[in-house]
């Protein structure tokens, strides 16, 4: 009798090596695989490293959740690691565990609710400008608008009143490249790294200030760690470079596909406009209680990240031994997850290429079990996530209403699919003034 406990065990795969990387040719690659061999893929890459594909609910889930002990960052975060130094989305092991426990605290739900403010304003630019195009007649390039209403609402929730008086004193704003190139090359790179200095300076200004500013950056650095020391200035640098680019680009990205989306389905619209004129009062301010009840619109960008996950694809690397389903897992194997191709498998989710928010409707089904991770899972999920929804919620709630968006082109946007999925092509949509 063969002594089995020998034998790897490994999925089915091909016998070629198959080259991988963070492009499009590897979303068709790994769509490929998954058409001919299911779920869990095992390959070879050039070089010789075994990489899986892993697009099962159940073992994305032990992956990200149960065993994430097992699994550090994949390949594919170099040019990250470039641009952002080493802060929570690239850093592994003790480093991460100690900035996300120190950062927790500042994405708390009522420290966020503290920053509804600065959403209704950031959202007010908005109106302004869409206004003036309505009334010219002319279109707006809504992947730029998104781009600049999120970029603004994150940095003014980072740095407070410095923002205007110490950054953008000329009303220009120093980080609007990350928002104009989104090819995150070495230019880009060494713009962050000029940044970086202006920062610090900032920073150093702000170390020997006694006020009671309210700031994402005040609260970073009142953070310490269990020792009791605080972020260096390096560490908090990392930390705000990564808040900045994670921060918005999450929510930029979702708002450009939602009005994109939206402008095809004005049975939707019409039900995110009922819902926001029911929860919100037009002479007011919304409320956290008042947003937190558009449960339907909610559902609509929880189906347009299904759609559109933000990082279409997640890479990790085993650093110990794991049986995935009958299959072993050796150390050194890059595992790629795909949230795009899981969200888009049939069997998971009927009819998956259909833009339908009734996929959310609370019907009982338990939401964690749902094979869905657009923000990643486990201790690694996103902690901007609640921040995301809630500006999300407050600039369709207020927009909505007063202007409808126009497609003005039957063309499809297309998908670029580098670290973000972005669409391809930017999206111009015509803005009309609703009747009062």
């Amino acid at each position: 009798m063969p002594d089995t406990d020998s034998v790897t065990r490994r999925p089915p795969g091909p016998d070629e090596p198959v080259a991988l990387g963070i492009d499009p040719e590897t979303l068709a690659t790994l769509s490929g695989l998954q058409g001919r061999y299911g779920d869990m893929v095992s390959m070879t890459k050039p070089g010789g490293r075994e990489a899986w594909f892993v697009n099962d609910p159940a073992e994305v889930r032990r992956i990200l959740v149960r065993r994430h002990t097992k699994y550090h960052k994949g390949p594919g975060f170099e040019r990250v690691k470039m641009l952002l130094g080493n802060g929570l989305i690239v850093s592994d092991g003790d480093v991460w565990r100690r900035s996300r426990t120190m950062i927790q605290p500042a994405f708390k739900v009522q420290n966020v609710h503290r920053l509804i403010d600065v959403m209704v304003d950031c959202t007010a630019h908005r109106e302004r400008e869409w206004r003036q195009a309505a009334e010219a007649g002319e279109p707006i390039n809504i992947t730029s608008q998104t781009s600049d209403f999120a970029l603004e609402l994150i940095l003014r929730c980072i740095f407070g009143a410095d923002y205007e008086s110490k950054l953008a004193v000329d009303g220009d704003n120093p980080f609007d490249f990350l928002s104009k190139d989104s090819t995150r090359d070495l230019g880009v790179v060494l713009k962050v790294r000029d940044l970086r200095k202006r920062l610090l300076a900032l920073i150093a200004e702000r170390r020997t200030r006694d006020d009671d500013a309210f700031d994402f950056l005040s609260m970073y650095l009142q953070a310490t760690d269990k020792e009791g020391q605080p972020f260096s200035d390096d560490e908090l640098l990392d930390e705000l470079m990564t808040l900045i680019v994670a921060g918005f680009e999450t929510s930029a990205n979702t708002l450009n596909w939602v009005w994109y989306l939206l402008a095809a389905h004005p049975e939707v619209e019409r039900r995110i406009i009922d819902e926001a004129e029911t929860c919100f009062d037009a002479d007011a301010c919304p409320t956290a209680e008042q947003t937190t009840a558009m449960t339907y619109t909610q559902q609509v960008l929880e189906e347009t990240l299904r759609l559109y996950p933000p990082v279409w694809l997640y890479t990790r690397r085993a650093i110990a031994g794991d049986e995935l389903e009958d299959y072993d897992v050796e150390p050194g194997t890059d595992i790629y997850l795909s949230p795009y191709l899981l969200h888009r498998t049939e069997r998971y989710w009927p009819d998956p290429d259909r833009f339908d928010p009734e996929r959310f409707a609370a019907d009982g089904t338990a939401r964690k079990e749902r094979p869905y991770f657009p923000f990643s899972l486990g201790p690694r999920r996103c902690l901007g996530e609640y921040f995301s929804f809630l500006e999300m919620k407050i600039h369709l709630g207020l927009l909505l209403p007063r202007f409808h968006l126009r497609r003005v082109s039957a063309e499809d946007p297309g998908l670029e699919l580098g670290i973000n999925l972005r669409s391809a092509r930017d999206i111009l949509l015509q803005p009309e003034l609703r009747q009062a």
